[in-house]
């Protein structure tokens, strides 16, 4: 589809037979839902249950106020609620959002200011079947939670890695975990999406139903309708061997070192799984690094990828056991209270791009200083090429990342303070944290574009680096099941496949067969 066809779809859904309200009535889309048969699940501003859903999310800047929240229970809701939108946007804009775990750290992701917030949390339940080894796990609910039903059944999935986390967002958004090397991104575990659609259909999206609806959902996050279950495939739970183990900050340089060479070998040994972070907390006073190790069969010792990571000496603390998935991801939580923000880069796996970031790090916390609380953590992840070759077996993703032929780091940033009065300035800092790394990747020639959409602040744009010939699967997908645009003109938050342009000044445009 051409770019002046998509955005004439895009906005159609503006386009009204019969007169729109020439004032905005703030409860009007509200009081349609009501009106719908669903008043005893909507909750106005002054309602305790509004409230409560408010305070759940993990960022405070999240919180934003909308008109009401409806919390659906099934499906049937999911539909009744999104038709009674469309219809009422006849009349008056009926803006809404859509919020599975809540814990996106982007604000108007997963909420809005004066429209509708779809809440999916009572939607959280995790059912086992053992006939087909899946398990059907509905979007509201929190990593930590579909563990815990797994472990009862005796077998796992490849999920989230700290216990808060929510499903749906970081299986529409790629999702990496600790069985990548073994078993490809979480999205790429998922046999089944059960869809709410624009018009209130409720289909479902395989590798033989609906099987580019199917592809285009793993990556693609909002943009093609509300998944209102995902069933996961499982396998058998073993034992794993994990933890933190965490060093002086002056050992920093030699955990680079071994997290490219660790990255260089997770091919030969899929099991493994490591994350160098580099930590400081105002509380504590002085940075650290702080390693997550995971090894997910049993051992008796440690295997030798992790070799050159033990051999670094002063570690001054250690939590590694063999343990289960549940208990591991309860260990790698976030403190609460925090204001945050996370950003992220893509680039090949070169030494000198860590060393880099870690003098950045240690900038931050110099520019900070005095000025409030801070929590910083930038913590780099292998991503290998290896992690791609399960995604095409499973029906294939969106991401684009088997275009790429050299293993690359994921990296994370990540900042929390506590005053309101500081939002700009640590939003300044963060963004020219980045611009600075993404500089110098790119100056020695290592850069990589791949934007990892739940790691993305809104100031950068994954869907477009996904590359050309995904960009344009995904806009048939859209135009496909929802010809209107309604989740590209009705639900403004998160990234919207609609302002994405086809990148063909992008060097990378050159692995695209077009």
């Amino acid at each position: 589809m051409r770019t002046s066809l998509w955005v004439q779809v895009a906005f159609s859904a503006f386009a009204v037979t019969g007169e729109r309200a020439t004032e905005a009535d703030p409860t009007f889309c509200c009081d349609a839902l009501k009106a719908a048969g669903l008043q005893d699940i909507t909750h106005y501003p002054d309602a305790a249950a509004y409230a409560a859903r408010q305070e759940a999310y993990y960022n405070p800047l999240a919180r934003l106020k909308p008109a009401c929240i409806i919390q659906p229970n099934r499906a049937e809701e999911v539909s009744t609620i999104v038709k009674m939108l469309v219809k009422a946007n006849k009349t008056q804009p009926c803006q809404f959002a859509i919020r599975a775990g809540g814990q996106t750290i982007r604000e108007g992701a997963a909420n809005i200011d004066g429209g509708v917030t779809i809440d999916l949390g009572f939607m959280n339940s995790t059912t086992y079947f053992a006939e087909n080894k899946t398990a059907a796990v509905q979007p509201g609910a929190r990593w930590g939670t579909v563990f815990r039903a797994l472990d009862k059944a005796d077998v796992a999935s490849a999920g989230g890695r700290a216990a808060s986390v929510g499903v749906g967002g970081l299986v529409l958004g790629g999702g990496n975990s600790f069985y990548s090397a073994r078993k490809g991104l979480v999205c790429d575990n998922v046999q089944n999406f059960e869809v709410v659609l624009a018009n209130g259909d409720i289909v479902h999206a395989n590798s033989e139903s609906n099987s580019d609806l199917f592809q285009v959902l793993k990556g693609g996050a909002n943009n093609f309708g509300v998944v209102t279950r995902i069933d996961l495939k499982t396998f058998e739970r073993e034992p794993i061997w994990g933890g933190v183990v965490a060093y002086p900050v002056d050992t920093a340089d030699l955990h680079t070192k071994a997290l490219v060479n660790f990255g260089e070998k997770l091919a030969d040994d899929p099991y493994a799984s490591a994350i160098v972070i580099l930590l400081f907390e105002s509380h504590i006073g002085f940075p650290m690094v702080g390693n997550a190790y995971e090894y997910t069969k049993p051992i008796e010792r440690p295997p030798p990828i992790f070799d050159e990571f033990l051999a670094i000496p002063g570690n001054f603390s250690s939590s590694m056991r063999t343990t289960n998935m549940t208990d591991l991801t309860e260990e790698l939580e976030k403190p609460k209270g925090f204001r945050w923000k996370f950003l992220t880069l893509t680039f090949q796996n070169d030494e000198r791009i860590l060393k880099k970031a870690t003098e950045l790090f240690h900038y931050i916390i110099e520019t900070v200083g005095d000025r409030d609380e801070l929590h910083l953590s930038p913590m780099f992840q292998p991503l290998p090429i290896s992690f791609t070759k399960h995604s095409v077996a499973n029906g294939g993703n969106i991401l684009g990342l088997d275009r790429f032929s050299e293993n690359n780091i994921l990296f994370l940033y990540v900042i929390g303070w506590m005053k309101k009065e500081n939002d700009e300035f640590m939003h300044k800092i963060s963004e020219q944290y980045i611009e600075d790394l993404d500089s110098y990747a790119k100056s020695i020639g290592k850069s990589n574009p791949y934007i990892y959409l739940p790691y993305a602040d809104p100031t950068q744009d994954p869907l477009s680096t996904y590359g050309s010939a995904n960009i344009l699967k995904m806009r048939a997908a859209a135009a496909k099941y929802d010809p209107e645009g309604v989740f590209q003109t009705m639900v403004p938050g998160g990234f919207k496949l609609s302002k994405v342009q086809i990148p063909e000044d992008h060097d990378y445009l050159q692995h695209d067969e077009l």
